[in-house]
């Protein structure tokens, strides 16, 4: 269970988009969770394997280097 207390124009927003789609504000913000823990997920993992890279020395492959050995140089 969790409960949280949203600004009061988030709070009409919300209120006034499930009404409109039928839906319940319930909904709308575990929708709106689920992607920002997607997106968060995801940037928590690129900003770790980053400092791992990082870490190693690595320097990596210069992009006209990928894009000459794909033949994307076009």
């Amino acid at each position: 269970m969790l409960a949280i207390r949203l600004p009061p124009e988030i709070e009409k927003r919300l209120a006034r988009l499930a009404e409109k789609t039928g839906r319940t504000k319930t909904y709308y913000a575990t929708e709106a969770i689920l992607e920002y823990i997607d997106d968060l997920e995801d940037y928590y993992l690129a900003e770790k394997r980053w400092e791992n890279f990082r870490a190693r020395g690595d320097r990596g492959i210069p992009l006209s280097d990928l894009l000459d050995e794909y033949g994307l140089d076009d």
